[in-house]
């Protein structure tokens, strides 16, 4: 039975809430509002508390959720989040913190930040680090505006384009452009990794740096990554590494090492903060030792002071200045610093070793049934392509509604760019071996349903509560206005 709209439900006079009676008098409404009401009524629903209850529940059981359904979203990194982190940051000394609190009675929250720094610094390579982006794309833009800083600083004005590898995440070159650099891609070789002969062309004394993803949207490590780094500081240029995917070789690999000058990191998909859904995120950036005087301000730092150890440094010239109203989205950052103590360096490579493992499990036991354009070892996500049964007449978006009705989210489609059909599917770390069997079990039945009943996957899905929408008219002519029925 579909489950009516709100005001449907709506009864006059039902209420879920009483209001006590005022202690300190009031004063009359005409002396609070203006001489014409701005409208007549507020059309709200009229309901009790055990129908809003009932109401919102049911609609939560219609959605897809990480505590309820495998979750493949690949580059989004849907895994489970242990709940021990939310009471960590439930806690009231963190809860209750407001934004413009002293800093002399924060001292516990600047010491947690002050940790993180260090520890973000020590799994990427880097030397220092700023907590203030509240997402990946946000990072992204800290850094190139960290990049530009440093060369203009240099009073290097010429570089006005930035490299983007065609496998990188499709917010680089946006996050380039805001910055008001050219972007020249450059693309990938037979491997899936940056195509060196390419990359010399396109190097130059125009060229402010490179931003590469690793592992890139095909789910690849670029065995050719230190020679790219090595050629774009040849070239005087600098090298941003995309760690949004950085829960493949966390506690495996430092990007610092192999020559990044800058990254990332999406707190939100590596270390257990809450992913999708919008938000909230958290995207610190970690630079060399080169890049630290471009940093936005404030950085935690530690002082000589007993009664104030942390302290918020706005003292910082060269700064790119401030990007985030406040410090950051705290609540991440807390997240982000129970799951690193919690794990520790082992369990942290542990992380890396389950999500490739689980990726290399689905990606052999579907091998045989879809195309694999990049047929290698995959890090922690691999891309699958439906062009075999496209040639049947069946396409990545009929596998993906089908897989609706099968009890599983659909992997991200159409993307990366750079393959046919395309079927990102990233199973994370946390899933088990049960799970990833039936998911592939999933898959396998929906290729032999393309040959035996193709009609099933066109209609796909059916088991829904709406079917299969058209979702270009719903992103750009959206309904969003209840109309009751006549």
């Amino acid at each position: 039975m579909p489950e009516p709209f709100i005001f449907e439900i709506s009864r006059p006079g039902r209420s879920g809430y009483t209001i006590a009676e005022s202690s300190v008098g009031s004063r009359p409404i005409v002396e609070l509002l203006p001489d014409v009401p701005l409208r007549d009524r507020l059309d709200l629903p009229e309901v009790a508390q055990i129908d809003v209850t009932r109401h919102f529940t049911r609609l939560s059981q219609m959605n897809f959720s990480i505590d309820t359904n495998f979750y493949p979203l690949g580059s989004c990194t849907m895994k489970f989040n242990p709940k021990v982190h939310e009471d960590v940051v439930c806690l009231p000394g963190f809860a209750d913190l407001h934004p413009l609190q002293d800093p002399t009675d924060a001292q516990g929250a600047l010491q947690l930040m002050f940790e993180l720094q260090d520890y973000l610094a020590a799994i990427s390579g880097m030397d220092a680090v700023t907590l203030q982006p509240a997402a990946g794309a946000h990072g992204e833009l800290v850094g190139v505006l960290v990049i530009r800083a440093y060369h203009l600083d240099r009073g290097d004005t010429s570089r006005r384009r930035i490299l983007v590898p065609d496998s990188a995440h499709g917010t680089n070159p946006a996050s380039a452009a805001i910055c008001g650099f050219e972007v020249t891609s450059v693309k990938s070789n037979l491997s899936g990794g940056v195509d060196i002969d390419d990359l010399r062309t396109k190097l130059g004394p125009d060229v402010a740096g490179l931003m590469i993803t690793i592992p890139s949207t095909l789910g690849l490590f670029d065995e050719g990554l230190v020679e790219v780094t090595d050629l774009v500081h040849a070239a005087g240029g600098l090298v941003y590494c995309d760690g949004a995917n950085l829960n493949a070789v966390v506690g495996r690999v430092r990007f610092g090492d192999l020559g990044g000058d800058v990254m990332h990191f999406n707190l939100h998909k590596t270390f257990t903060t809450p992913h999708g859904g919008g938000g909230p995120g958290a995207g610190p950036v970690a630079v060399k030792s080169h890049l630290a005087p471009y940093l936005p301000v404030p950085i935690v730092t530690r002082t000589a002071n007993p009664n104030a150890e942390y302290a918020l440094d706005f003292d910082r010239p060269k700064t790119i200045g401030r990007v985030r109203a406040f410090f950051g989205n705290f609540g991440m950052l807390v997240r982000a610093y129970t799951y690193i103590r919690m794990l520790g360096a082992k369990g942290l490579a542990e992380v890396s070793d389950n999500a490739v493992l689980n990726a290399n499990y689905l990606r052999a036991r579907l091998r045989e049934a879809y195309d694999i354009p990049f047929d290698r070892m995959c890090m922690h996500e691999f891309v699958l392509s439906a062009r075999r049964q496209k040639a049947e007449g069946i396409r990545a978006l009929d596998i993906a509604k089908r897989l609706i009705d099968l009890g599983y989210h659909p992997p991200t489609i159409y993307f990366p760019l750079v393959v046919e059909e395309a079927m990102m599917i990233e199973p994370t770390e946390t899933e088990s071996k049960e799970t990833l069997d039936a998911f592939a079990d999933a898959m396998l039945q929906i290729a032999r349903e393309v040959r035996e009943n193709p009609d099933l996957l066109h209609n796909a899905p059916v088991t829904t509560p709406v079917r299969r929408l058209d979702e270009v008219t719903a992103a750009r002519k959206p309904n969003t206005r209840y109309a009751p029925p006549v």
